[in-house]
């Protein structure tokens, strides 16, 4: 046999065994993902900023940073808090925003009744990045002085640390945040086009607006805004695959040539090939190539050939066995792992576009190609989504949930301020800095469940979780976290069973 045969035989065999191991861990019982579904759309009202509506459920949260933006004579209030601390990262909230635009897109029909309620946690986020992009060739990305705020352990309803406002304009550029607003704002006019058409439109102007600005006055907002956002937010990236993941969103929702054009153009030298192996809030290159290869797969535009073949390659470093040069790695219990911290937002955003892909190749009839000659079926892809939220909701070796208040198991000391301190109806007085250190250093559970939240969970490939506020990379959750598993969640509550999807 041919040495070359030998070779694809191996690596096809390689797959097999490690596709297996992956799939084959021992299931605690069928879960009930419509249950999952609803806490991880509740897990937002508790990270809402501003002043809370009639209908808020999550009752221990109160207002918070009502006078945000007054300084500078701007309305700033309302947003979401990133994860356990009391600052409003425009950049990852707008990445937010897009994530759980794009499950409710793609997946909408499988929400149920939970389709206002996700929706809802949409327009909390947009109505708060209209606010943020009011005026022209503007952006205000952050409200909060992340190193004064991370200095003490406080409820966001007592906090007195500064709420220093900042902003991106053409004298401090910010490409990567304000086509990322761009893109939030045109996923979201999509989720409204048919709910609150007028809305919709705002939404979709405003978008175009920002995204312009974006790409006229080109830079970092790394390096305008260094002292404030970085390390937490720095886009470590560059700022180039959110313009061509601005363009990408605003063809979707607009339709509009000069979009097209824009990303044909500037494919190359934005990158779009570039670390594919990588999706997240600084990275979008993977979730480029997935979105646009929509369009070819669908039958509607071969112009964005390259897209697909970025995309195969992309699905091809997830699947376990089948690269020669893998950068993604799987614990022995079967989670998706990658180097570095909170590593379920890796667990969720790369499952998000593995079942997102699957169900473009399923409408296409196509499979995965990769190179040294093996494949892989939509089914495939759709199976490792499954096994990851499996994984996260307690199919693993500790056989524990990793979203507060599901299951009988999960995190009980979640590194978040608000959750961690006696809500304000317990404990009327004011908590301030220095006094909820107290509640920080505590081993007692926190008293306040924030339910729906998914914390960072293991952080190395061994399956071991900390329950400890202290140990934040593995137990703070954060908004990004949760907003592609709203699309999961939604998908497999319709569609649980594997042995009733389409055959290979």
């Amino acid at each position: 046999m041919p040495a070359a045969s030998l070779r694809v035989e191996a690596t096809a065999a390689a797959m097999a065994a490690a596709m297996l191991a992956l799939l084959l861990w021992p299931a605690a019982a069928q879960h009930d993902y419509g249950d999952a579904l609803h806490k991880s759309i509740l897990f937002f009202e508790g990270q809402r900023s501003g002043r809370l509506p009639p209908d808020q459920r999550l009752r221990w949260r109160g207002d918070s940073g009502l006078h945000d933006g007054a300084a500078a004579g701007v309305d700033l209030t309302g947003g979401y808090y990133d994860a356990g601390d009391n600052v409003k990262f425009g950049f990852p909230m707008a990445f937010t925003a897009t994530l759980m635009s794009w499950g409710l897109i793609d997946f909408g029909r499988s929400f149920g009744p939970h389709k206002e309620e996700a929706r809802k946690a949409v327009r909390w986020a947009t109505d708060y990045l209209m606010k943020a992009t009011a005026k022209p060739n503007t952006v205000y990305v952050q409200v909060g002085d992340a190193f004064r705020d991370h200095a003490c352990w406080e409820r966001p309803e007592d906090m007195d640390t500064p709420r220093t406002i900042y902003k991106v304009d053409p004298s401090h550029p910010g490409s990567d945040v304000a086509a990322e607003t761009a893109a939030a704002l045109a996923a979201g006019s999509i989720v409204f086009r048919d709910a609150d058409p007028a809305y919709s439109k705002r939404l979709l102007d405003r978008a175009i607006s920002v995204f312009e600005f974006a790409d006229r006055y080109r830079g970092p907002y790394s390096s305008s805004l260094h002292a404030a956002v970085c390390p937490c937010y720095c886009d470590y990236s560059g700022y180039q695959d959110e313009l061509l993941w601005g363009a990408a969103w605003l063809h979707k929702a607009s339709r509009r040539r000069e979009y097209r054009e824009y990303i044909k153009k500037n494919e190359v030298v934005l990158g779009a090939s570039d670390s594919i192996n990588e999706f997240g809030w600084d990275n979008k290159h993977a979730g480029i190539n997935v979105l646009i290869s929509k369009e070819v797969l669908m039958g509607k535009d071969e112009y964005f050939q390259s897209f697909r073949v970025n995309a195969d390659n992309f699905m091809c470093t997830l699947l376990p066995g089948i690269s020669n040069h893998p950068q993604i790695q799987y614990s022995p219990g079967g989670l998706l792992f990658k180097v570095g911290s909170s590593n379920m937002q890796h667990v969720t955003s790369l499952s998000f576009l593995l079942l997102t892909y699957s169900n473009y190749l399923s409408h296409a009839g196509a499979r995965v190609m990769c190179g040294g000659g093996g494949s892989a079926s939509p089914v495939q892809l759709r199976r490792v989504a499954k096994r990851q939220v499996d994984y996260i909701l307690g199919d693993n070796p500790l056989r524990m949930s990793y979203m507060v208040g599901y299951g009988a198991r999960f995190p009980r000391r979640i590194h978040h301020r608000g959750s961690s301190i006696p809500s304000v109806a317990a404990h009327p007085a004011r908590i301030g800095c220095e006094a909820g250190a107290a509640y920080y250093a505590s081993a007692a559970p926190n008293p306040n469940l924030l339910v729906g939240a998914v914390v960072g969970g293991p952080s190395d490939a061994t399956d071991s979780f900390p329950d400890a506020r202290a140990a934040f990379q593995q137990s703070e959750p954060t908004t990004y976290i949760n907003a592609p598993l709203v699309g999961l969640l939604a998908y497999f509550s319709a569609h649980p069973n594997p042995a009733e999807w389409a055959d290979d």
